[in-house]
């Protein structure tokens, strides 16, 4: 009888890793499979330049190679991806409040208007942007009307009277495609805090501010992380931006990637250069979180 009865306990025991098997099967499928592909490259040496080909020889020094190389690409692209997080932050979080206490029946709406831009295409945004910041565009025409093409030079907005081909074009744009990202997350949060909570600080004699940094502000960090993510990291690898907005001292890294990888055909150097890029985020991520905590954003 103790024999019969094992049967179902054991079935049940593997049960849990017959679920997990799919998403094992397409982890090692699509993810480790490409990556090993990719260090296996990365460690490679390219015989002929001209030819797209290259042979294993398990050549480390590709690394620090490609560090050496692009080093100011790299620093751009986290100095570019950082700032245009911090303006997500600033756009997005009031946006996203006033989505979550004070919109009310528009809250719909608006939430709609938010998810609007994903129906276009990423590289038709960013070349609408490229107009509109042209040197005939109604950014630089409202600047020119209003007589403040030198106090915009002044405050850093433009250079030499114009927004193409400068940090702070690709900056703008990078804001501009990935706040959504910033706001949904943010929103999510904030809306699952009770207003009970808020109600009881002012019957505690709280002022606003205080009740503001210290219930909604902590409950709504989840979102902050999220967002966070979700902003800085395609920020940190976008090379549209820099292409379309910016000039040859703005590039970044997925730039030198896609020239490496389409124009150059240096597989070793691309493949070295994407997994320095992929540890980095790694490993700044890790810190982040580290930092600030995820504990509550599967809550």
């Amino acid at each position: 009888m103790a024999g019969k009865g094992t049967g179902p306990l054991r079935k049940g025991r593997f049960a849990p890793y017959g679920l997990l098997s799919p998403g094992l099967l397409w982890l090692v499928l699509f993810f480790l499979v490409p990556m090993w592909t990719l260090l296996k490259i990365a460690v490679s040496t390219k015989p002929n330049p001209y030819l797209p080909e290259y042979d294993l020889t398990w050549r480390w020094a590709n690394f620090s190679d490609a560090v050496s190389r692009f080093q100011p690409e790299l620093v751009r692209s986290f100095g570019y991806a950082a700032m245009a997080t911090v303006l997500c932050i600033g756009i997005g979080y009031p946006l996203a409040y006033y989505l979550a206490f004070r919109a009310g029946r528009w809250r719909t709406l608006l939430l709609g208007l938010i998810m609007v831009p994903f129906f276009t295409s990423f590289l038709i945004r960013t070349i609408a942007w490229q107009t509109i910041l042209g040197s005939d565009g109604p950014a630089l025409w409202t600047i020119r009307t209003l007589h403040l093409s030198g106090a915009a030079d002044v405050i850093g907005l433009t250079t030499h009277g114009g927004f193409l081909n400068t940090p702070q074009a690709v900056i703008g744009g990078l804001t501009y495609n990935f706040v959504p990202f910033m706001i949904l997350p943010i929103y999510v949060s904030l809306e699952k805090i009770d207003v009970n909570l808020m109600d009881a600080a002012r019957d505690l004699y709280s002022k606003p501010s205080m009740a503001f940094r210290k219930i909604v502000l902590p409950l709504s960090l989840p979102g902050v992380f999220a967002g966070t993510l979700l902003t800085f990291i395609p920020a940190a690898g976008d090379y549209i931006n820099a292409e379309l907005l910016g000039n040859v001292r703005t590039g970044m890294i997925g730039s030198q990637v896609a020239k490496l990888f389409l124009r150059e055909s240096n597989y070793p150097a691309a493949a070295a250069l994407s997994f320095i890029f992929m540890a980095i985020i790694t490993a700044g991520v890790l810190i982040y979180a580290r930092l600030l905590g995820t504990q509550e954003l599967t809550a």
